[in-house]
């Protein structure tokens, strides 16, 4: 039950923000966003279509199609309403469907099955309207309504359309081009029929200015103190201990206004899933009314507000203190701190020690701001098997500190340097550390994965970046084999695979206290090592003796899967297509070819074999071929320049 009391205090520290529109850019250039708000207990959120002005003396004044950008709205709901389904009649207080709400609506040949909507919605609003706790424009609504005119007002209004017999049109038909000479509105704001019209009503006056129903403080207070008031049943909390009114109707619509599907429910009475244990679900545990509505209005508000959404799947990092923004665990180092990233870069040596420093400078900012409180960080994952079952699949509540820590902490081990991010200019920039979840499934699973694979991927390297357990072994085989295969892929693809492969083979190697640099170890005498420098040196070669002449690769990145698994044999065959373009290359190629002789020097006689290589030779590639690129940037001429040493040294 704790993510439970963490969200209702999050609810509870953030009172100030009830019933507050807010906004969440998904794109700002192009101005684009959605719109959340903190909802008061007793309320939920749904799509209008027909807007109804009513005035303060009960009369229809006016109507008009809503806007789809303005369709959201803000509704008080009861426990029964906001979990009806099919046939079931269980009216909303106030704003609902035409067939709840118009008196007129079987005159207009609307069907009634059982129960008749709109009694036992204006016996509801009946009863809020003459309670000590009704709103003024409560009152005024209900006047209006008990009339039962409705439909014939907005038919009256040209906003609802009927056919020759006076019935309400279902969907529309060029037919009807007889009675109306263009198609009403309201057909292109509706998916359904126009029975399923969804009201929602406001008070017009002359006399003072009055704010929408749906967005007035005043009317959120009088449905809560009303609708409190008729709560009974008081029982334990199991989530604060204390005695409340309990429920055992929770909220749904948690990932959108759609989302059918509720994290706490117990309503199977056919197969019985408790059978056997209890005889009743309220006997596993009892949750108070209040604690369910402001823990689950608090889940809606933060996906809205911070959540990432993977295939349905929440992702949802938050703070209990004075700040709510949070950096996340699936960001990479550049979108963390991007100046601290490219600057480590820049320099001609990447160490893990100066990052963790340069990290935990950048938060410093958050850390003195909670050094004397008692802030929390919270990281909640939900997802649903079906659309009535959501489960919560990961839930970690530590320290702000300790959170803190543990993030330097993997943006300083699961390092290397990179070449695949943009900055805000749609540039490609350099950067040193760790890389995103989402680019880990990339290279474990190929540029084409969909969400599905991406959303299982981020689920398991939670704990690893958490709780500092190891990456999953079957990730870093799957990016293993696919950085020594560039030949399955693009070239940008396997240059971005190869950089975050590096990475997760390096973050094993420091946990076992062998963690390499990106920086070349010319002392390293480890075989894997070596025969991933030789591959490099090989590369590089023959790409400089082809120039811009040829786009292709060379032979060294063809075999490179092969080389992989049969090192020594694969070496002989890539050495002998060395030797045309060694000479070639004439004596800018001899710096290079000496290099190979180096490098095959430090091997042991027995550790020239066949035997498969480890992570560690794609690590000895990128570093001789980062090293060799370095030199090349200082001076085109690099093997001229050290043949000319070599002869002065010899005179």
């Amino acid at each position: 039950m704790s993510w439970l009391l963490d969200l209702y205090e999050t609810y509870k520290a953030n009172l100030g923000r009830v019933g507050v529109k807010e906004k969440r850019f998904i794109d700002r250039e192009q101005q684009k966003f959605i719109g959340y708000t903190l909802l008061p207990i007793s309320h939920t959120t749904q799509t209008a279509h027909i807007e109804v002005r009513v005035t303060e003396s009960g009369d229809f004044h006016s109507a008009e199609i809503i806007d789809k950008n303005d369709a959201n709205t803000l509704i008080p709901c009861t426990e029964d309403s906001a979990s009806r389904a099919g046939s079931k009649v269980a009216p909303y207080p106030l704003h609902d469907k035409l067939s709840y709400v118009a008196g007129d609506y079987t005159g207009y040949g609307g069907e009634v099955k059982k129960e008749d909507p709109f009694r036992a919605y204006i016996e509801q609003l009946a009863d809020w309207a003459g309670s000590p706790y009704a709103h003024e424009n409560v009152k005024s609504i209900y006047t209006y309504l008990k009339k039962g005119r409705l439909i014939e007002d907005l038919v009256a209004d040209r906003k609802l359309a009927v056919d020759e017999q006076g019935h309400l049109i279902g969907k529309w038909d060029k037919k009807y081009t007889l009675l109306y000479e263009e198609k009403p509105a309201i057909f292109s704001y509706l998916a359904g029929e126009q029975s399923d019209s969804f009201i929602r009503f406001t008070v017009h006056s002359t006399r003072r200015a009055m704010k929408k129903t749906w967005d007035d403080p005043e009317m959120y207070e009088s449905f809560v103190q009303y609708y409190n008031h008729k709560l009974g049943g008081e029982k334990l909390c199991y989530v604060t201990g204390e005695i409340m009114p309990g429920t055992s109707k929770h909220a749904n619509k948690i990932r959108n206004p759609a989302d059918k599907a509720k994290l706490i429910s117990a309503n199977d009475k056919t197969g019985f899933t408790f059978r056997g244990r209890y005889s009743d679900s309220e006997e596993v545990a009892s949750i108070s009314y209040e604690v369910s509505q402001k823990a689950h209005n608090a889940l809606k508000w933060l996906i809205h507000r911070q959540g990432k959404i993977i295939d349905q799947r929440v992702f949802l990092v938050w703070s209990n203190g004075d700040d709510l923004d949070v950096v996340p665990p699936e960001n990479d180092t550049y979108t963390f701190n991007p100046g601290v990233a490219t600057t480590l870069a820049q320099g001609k040596s990447f160490t893990n020690d100066l990052l963790a420093e340069e990290l935990s400078k950048a938060l410093d900012g958050y850390k003195n701001k909670y050094a004397d409180s008692k802030a929390k960080v919270s990281l909640l994952m939900l997802d649903s098997a079906t659309t009535g079952r959501m489960a919560v699949l990961y839930y970690r509540h530590m320290a702000q500190q300790d959170y803190f820590e543990r993030l330097v902490e993997w943006h300083s081990t699961c390092v290397w340097l990179h070449r695949y991010q943009k900055n805000h200019q749609g540039e490609y920039v350099i950067f040193y550390g760790a890389p995103a979840t989402r680019d880990i499934a990339f290279a474990a699973y190929g540029s084409k994965a969909g969400d599905k694979v991406i959303k299982g991927l981020m689920e398991r390297m939670l704990p690893t970046i958490i709780d500092g357990r190891h990456i999953p072994i079957d990730i870093v085989r799957s990016a293993f084999q696919r950085a020594s295969n560039p030949v399955s892929m693009e070239k940008w693809e396997w240059e971005k695979t190869l950089s975050i492969t590096c990475a997760l083979i390096n973050y094993g190697l420091i946990q076992k206290k062998e963690g390499y640099e990106v920086a070349l170890d010319k002392e390293n005498q480890d075989r894997d090592y070596l025969f991933g420098r030789l591959l490099a040196v090989a590369d590089v070669l023959e790409r400089r003796a082809l120039g811009n002449e040829e786009n292709r690769a060379s032979n060294a990145i063809r075999y490179m899967n092969s080389f992989a698994q049969h090192p020594a044999r694969t070496w002989t065959t890539i050495q002998a297509s060395l030797q045309p373009y060694q000479s070639r290359l004439g004596a800018k190629g001899y710096y290079l070819s000496g290099l190979i002789d180096e490098i095959a020097s430090k091997f042991k006689f027995e550790d020239f074999n066949n035997k498969p290589l480890s992570g560690k030779y794609l690590l000895g590639f990128y570093s001789q071929r980062h090293d060799l690129f370095q030199k090349k940037e200082k001076s085109d001429l690099i093997g001229i320049d050290t043949v000319e040493q070599s002869n002065k040294e010899e005179m």
